[in-house]
């Protein structure tokens, strides 16, 4: 059986996914104009999207940003909540084939992502659209696992209840794809980053993750009591911490034949 198509895995999480999943804090966009020259006049291209949680950032920023994104479901979101934004662009495309123009970016950037692509492709495409010195960034919230018994248990309950989750989880990415799409290397910074979630945050944070069982699928409700018995005996205040590394991924661009 082929593989599920990943550009679909994430259609029938939208609303959770744009709600629940954590943002990306403000120090990414300092450590960008201290590592690469970031400028406020720049235009980012943003591949792989989704609901626009990355391209937020940087349109907040008042950067122009291309959001390529192929899931209908989640581009339509970012529309909804971004469309109005000045520097907004919606584009239908994917890492390998964005439809941009050659050297049309400053800046080249996926955001929890990456690890969806063929990175060979990617490297190719980037490359094509990105203006000299072709600057890439790859940003990816990293979820602590072990560093709080809250975050111990709820790994665990990952691990009881995903589906595919070890296949699949990002921070299992192999060092090859990097230095596929990073042949010239990269430097890596990171950045604090952290959610208080109550138990509805709690809920809908996990129910974004695509390699859990979605609502109506064998193994959803009981997953849900356990989460409960987890929140309960884990919160404080009425909240749970959610911690994570905010890795950014910075390199240049280059062609290799």
């Amino acid at each position: 059986m082929a593989p599920p198509d990943p550009t679909l895995r994430f259609g029938d999480r939208v609303e959770d996914y744009d709600r629940y999943r954590p943002r990306y804090p403000h120090e990414v966009i300092e450590v960008l104009r201290s590592r690469i020259g970031l400028e406020d006049d720049w235009v980012v291209a943003d591949l792989g999207s989704g609901t626009g949680i990355s391209t937020e950032l940087f349109l907040h920023h008042g950067l122009e940003v291309f959001a390529v994104e192929p899931n209908e479901a989640m581009r339509a979101a970012a529309e909804r909540r971004l469309g109005r934004r000045r520097g907004f662009h919606s584009v239908a495309g994917t890492a390998e084939r964005t439809g941009l123009e050659s050297e049309s970016v400053d800046l080249v950037l996926a955001a929890q992502a990456f690890h969806w692509f063929d990175p060979a492709g990617t490297r190719v495409e980037a490359h094509r659209i990105a203006r000299a010195p072709r600057w890439a960034a790859l940003l990816w919230n990293t979820r602590h696992t072990d560093s709080t018994p809250f975050l111990r248990a709820y790994e665990a309950l990952l691990v009881a209840h995903g589906t595919d989750y070890q296949a699949v989880r990002h921070d299992r990415r192999d060092t090859t794809s990097l230095r596929v799409f990073y042949p010239a290397g990269f430097e890596r910074i990171v950045v604090p980053n952290e959610q208080l979630l109550d138990l509805e945050g709690l809920r809908g944070r996990l129910a974004s993750s695509s390699y859990v069982p979605a609502p109506g699928a064998p193994g959803h409700e009981s997953m849900l009591e356990d989460l409960r018995a987890l929140f309960a005996a884990h919160e404080r205040g009425g909240v749970v911490p959610m911690t994570y590394d905010c890795e950014v991924l910075v390199g240049r661009l280059v062609s290799v034949t």
